[in-house]
């Protein structure tokens, strides 16, 4: 186990420094340092969210018995994925310290210090990373220890509520690309909401249906019937899904009611003291949510 936490650990973080030399040093590229950074880290999350669907997929369809069955595959893509999380708090710190320093900002970003960059990002990212943290000391221990080998099909779907997030990285690209008059982006974001409802906040009810169908009890009283512990961690898994989905839901309803007007892309020749006016030039959260309610953007997590 500990050899796969160890691959885990040189799996991310070397993807992303090998994408990110790829795209600042191949020919037809050439990004910059901020640009490539930024794609990279979509970019492995969006592996990382493919690794884990696809091995949700093969332990869910492997347990005929939700309770007992088990698969190796389980305990071992949890070993795997640890190392992700706390490489993606590192991640996210990279995309918003380049972020503060995009053009137009230079003058308020050059003064502040890498201490006073650090509190402004867990201030603006609370909630993300402290749902990385809760995966990496509470998730981690509880799902290779404390289960003791059963509900293992449980964890695989669990595993597949990360189909939602190649659309979520996709959307975080295009709105930082201020691409969101496209037709990709628009289809990416009606994707990504059916995608993140289904995988993510259908998720628990789901499982609580799966389960009152396994144990002859009406979907109603599984919740009065599994541990008070399954009710409480169930609960505080959803309610940052319900919360990011809706803004996912804002941001749709913004793109979908004022697409009609066809509003331009923003361009560099617009005075500057505009954009910054109606929020278009502030740097985006590294999560992908905003609560601005300016450009018709689909929010993303």
């Amino acid at each position: 186990m500990l050899a796969v936490l160890a691959a885990g650990s040189v799996f991310f973080p070397g993807l992303f420094l090998l994408s990110k030399q790829c795209l600042k040093s191949f020919p037809m590229l050439r990004w910059s340092e901020r640009d490539a950074v930024i794609v990279s880290a979509r970019l492995v999350s969006s592996v990382q969210a493919v690794m884990a669907s696809s091995a949700g997929y093969i332990i869910a369809s492997s347990c005929a018995d939700i309770i007992e069955d088990q698969h190796w595959l389980t305990s071992t893509y949890i070993m795997f994925a640890v190392p992700y999380f706390v490489y993606d708090i590192y991640a996210m710190f990279m995309c918003y310290w380049y972020k503060i320093q995009v053009k137009g900002h230079e003058e308020e970003a050059a003064p502040r210090s890498m201490r006073s960059v650090l509190a402004s990002y867990l201030h603006r990212e609370f909630l993300m990373v402290l749902h990385h943290v809760v995966m990496v000391t509470v998730c981690f221990p509880v799902s290779v220890f404390w289960r003791q080998g059963r509900g293992d099909y449980f964890q695989g779907v669990m595993f597949m509520a990360e189909l939602s997030t190649p659309s979520v990285c996709l959307g975080k690209i295009l709105i930082q690309y201020k691409q969101q008059h496209t037709l990709l982006h628009k289809v990416n974001g009606a994707l990504m909401l059916i995608t993140f409802f289904i995988c993510r906040v259908l998720l628990f009810p789901y499982l609580y249906y799966v389960y009152g169908r396994y144990a002859s009890i009406p979907f109603y009283m599984v919740p009065l019937t599994v541990p008070w512990h399954c009710n409480l961690g169930a609960a505080l898994l959803m309610a940052p899904q319900l919360y990011w989905f809706s803004l996912i839901c804002r941001g749709a309803l913004r793109l979908f009611t004022r697409t009609s007007r066809s509003i331009p892309p923003r361009t560099s020749a617009e005075p500057k003291e505009q954009q910054r006016k109606d929020g278009s030039d502030l740097p985006q959260p590294a999560n992908g949510y905003s609560t601005q309610p300016t450009e018709p953007e689909l929010t993303t997590h």
